[in-house]
């Protein structure tokens, strides 16, 4: 059984091994993690961090399922507007390209093929069932919703750190990123509109 915190400075260390082991799986992968580069960045010791958490595997468990509630939570979809929900999440992948990294590790080393996710109806059921009613609505085009949502979140990535073109980062000029918001915004509109 995982412990979970009981004390302030319990509840510290727990978000340090947190913090510390995000950054160290979006680096290096799951398998190329290092337990003992977490505890020793984290100032804790192997025996805190398997009390909370287990293994390696729950660990990265924490923080992938962590990192895909949080996007969820901080860039909630607009069917209404799917166009400013691709630019949403373009801009949250600029202030935390680990999330990305996060999944793409998890694609490559547990999931390569189907949904990243085993219960990802629980994710996504809310995103569907909203694109579904602006499609009976007449504000977003026929299609699977599943594949509505896929390509807009596509379209949201095109400059992700999966790219397999250009990655960009939050330090580049704004009026860089103002340009592919804009071209972003405009695509997806386009994209989504009825017929």
């Amino acid at each position: 059984m995982v412990d979970q915190p009981v004390t302030s400075r319990g509840a510290a260390t727990y978000q340090r091994i947190l913090d510390v082991a995000t950054r160290e799986f979006a680096e290096h992968g799951i398998a190329g993690a290092r337990i003992e580069r977490i505890v020793s960045a984290a100032r804790t010791n192997k025996a805190q961090l398997y009390a909370y958490f287990g293994n390696k595997d729950k660990l990265f468990d924490t923080i992938f399922f962590g990192s895909l509630e949080r996007i969820v939570n901080v860039v909630p979809i607009d069917a209404a507007d799917l166009a400013d929900w691709a630019v949403r999440l373009y801009d949250e992948y600029l202030r935390r390209p680990d999330l990305i990294r996060l999944a793409t590790w998890a694609r490559l080393e547990r999931r390569p093929t189907g949904h990243l996710v085993e219960d990802h109806d629980r994710l996504g059921d809310h995103k569907l069932r909203v694109i579904a009613e602006a499609q009976a609505a007449g504000r977003v085009r026929q299609g699977d919703p599943f594949d509505v949502m896929a390509m807009v979140i596509a379209m949201s990535m095109a400059w992700s750190p999966v790219s397999n073109v250009y990655a960009a980062t939050a330090q580049e000029p704004s009026d860089v990123h103002e340009r592919r918001r804009t071209l972003l915004h405009e695509c997806v509109r386009r994209a989504v509109a009825p017929k």
